[in-house]
């Protein structure tokens, strides 16, 4: 049957396998961004496509770490000198020397983590950051789906640069519920990745309580004092912090 039932049960017990399977790479990634911030390091999150909106999870928002820093090809046209219709085309994320115009835009320093976000971990942009992160002497922390990046043709995935891995438990081209016919509704990756970015940030701000730091989170800017908050921690990174869209 193909209804919202169906799909409730698959993303049921995807986002079961990603609360048991991946917990223990979830506090890997977490133990070392929670480093990196404590070294005065910013999270640099950075997704194309749909993967956008678990890099926007991530940064920016209430109850979210504050040294957090969307990287995107939108940069290209805020931050750079492009114009919004030179970034419009979809298929822009597999253009070569992409990601390093958006890193020539972005203030980022020796002590940042990134976590990178792709389905298939093989579109040019993405292997690229990573690549630039590594040469960089960074840590990166992925969030992919094994099944996709198994199959993807290239000579480098996103997971093979990566010192940690998350899967999120996606099939093969996201989508999972079979069609009458062939081909595939309701895609998967947006819902595990968010819930990946979330237990990543309850993982490092648990990791401050327990050193008795308080952990660097926004408040909601629609809560009393909640924009003083914001700005004093704000304070402390300047431009490496760019609420952007966010």
């Amino acid at each position: 049957m193909i209804d919202q039932g169906a799909y409730a049960l698959i993303a049921r017990s995807a986002v079961d396998r990603l609360l048991t399977a991946e917990r223990d790479a979830i506090e890997r990634a977490g133990a070392l961004i929670h480093a990196a911030l404590r070294a005065g390091g910013v999270l640099q999150a950075f997704g194309t496509g749909h993967s956008r909106s678990v890099a926007l999870e991530l940064t920016g928002r209430a109850g979210g770490l504050v040294p957090a820093n969307q990287l995107g090809i939108r940069d290209l046209v805020y931050y750079g000198d492009a114009s919004p219709r030179d970034i419009l085309d979809p298929r822009i994320e597999r253009e070569p020397g992409l990601a390093a115009r958006v890193w020539a835009l972005a203030d980022i320093r020796p002590e940042d983590i990134f976590v990178i976000i792709s389905n298939s971990g093989g579109n040019a942009a993405i292997v690229e950051m990573a690549r630039l992160a590594v040469r960089h002497g960074h840590q990166v922390i992925a969030i992919t789906s094994r099944a996709h990046t198994a199959e993807v043709a290239v000579e480098e995935r996103l997971a093979d640069l990566a010192q940690v891995v998350i899967d999120n438990g996606a099939p093969y081209g996201d989508a999972a519920m079979p069609l009458p016919g062939g081909g595939t509704a309701c895609g998967v990756s947006t819902l595990t990745g968010v819930l990946a970015a979330q237990l990543l940030v309850a993982d490092v701000a648990g990791r401050f309580v327990a050193a008795g730091e308080p952990p660097p989170v926004f408040r909601s800017a629609n809560t009393p004092g909640g924009d003083a908050h914001n700005d004093r921690l704000l304070e402390r990174y300047g431009s490496r912090v760019r609420l952007g869209d966010a």
